[in-house]
């Protein structure tokens, strides 16, 4: 599971990436919304978490933009704004659950797991196959397929943006917690082994090579 935290403290930013990392989740952290628009273009994300009133932003239209882009991602604002008022706005804007500041960590724990339990599924469905990222598993036509760990990962991203080239540079940014220290030869390790464990068994083809520019998640292409 991977949170984006987007606020102004950095203090309550760290503090809630220590909490999240305390129970299994991944964190990445912004300051201000072109920093967010930045890591929503290139990593997938199980729920943001929105400081209400980041100055010189339109919080509505970010809301807006993750939800048309990002339909199975969850939304949580965090506000040191307590009038009804503002948490109605912020509801109506889209936004899944709306917490007053100051910020118990302990809750909002809680409320997050509450949210990712019974908000929307990330499971990915394209004919006869299907996707589980939140269980790293892959059925097709009814049986399970053994690929799993940085493979699994990379097979989820490029699904998650089918349709779309992704560069190599991309991947590392969106699956490798230090992609600086990793060379790139680690993406086409992952992607021989997608083909080896599940393309050329199955007879079907999911990742296309776009000759210099990176992959493209291409399935349901038959070989």
């Amino acid at each position: 599971m991977r949170i984006l935290i987007i606020d102004s403290s950095a203090v309550l930013s760290d503090a809630i990436s220590e909490k999240l990392k305390e129970f299994g989740y991944q964190s990445d952290i912004a300051e201000n919304i072109e920093d967010a628009k930045y890591f929503l273009d290139i990593r997938n994300y199980n729920m943001v978490l929105i400081d209400w009133t980041l100055s010189g932003t339109s919080i509505a239209d970010l809301i807006k933009d993750i939800k048309e882009k990002h339909t199975k991602t969850s939304v949580i604002i965090l506000s040191t704004e307590t009038d009804k008022e503002n948490e109605i706005a912020a509801l109506k804007s889209g936004a899944d659950d709306y917490i007053k500041k100051p910020i118990d960590l302990d809750i909002l724990h809680v409320r997050i797991e509450a949210k990712l339990r019974f908000g929307a599924s990330n499971i990915i469905e394209i004919n006869e196959l299907i996707i589980s990222p939140e269980e790293e598993k892959i059925i097709y036509n009814g049986e399970d397929i053994e690929l799993k760990g940085k493979p699994f990962e990379v097979l989820t991203h490029l699904a998650m943006h089918r349709d779309q080239i992704v560069s190599k540079e991309q991947l590392l940014d969106a699956i490798w917690e230090e992609p600086e220290l990793v060379t790139p030869n680690v993406i086409e390790v992952a992607i021989n082994q997608i083909r080896q464990k599940m393309d050329k068994p199955l007879e079907i083809t999911t990742i296309e090579t776009v000759r210099r520019r990176g992959y493209r998640f291409c399935f349901p292409n038959k070989i």
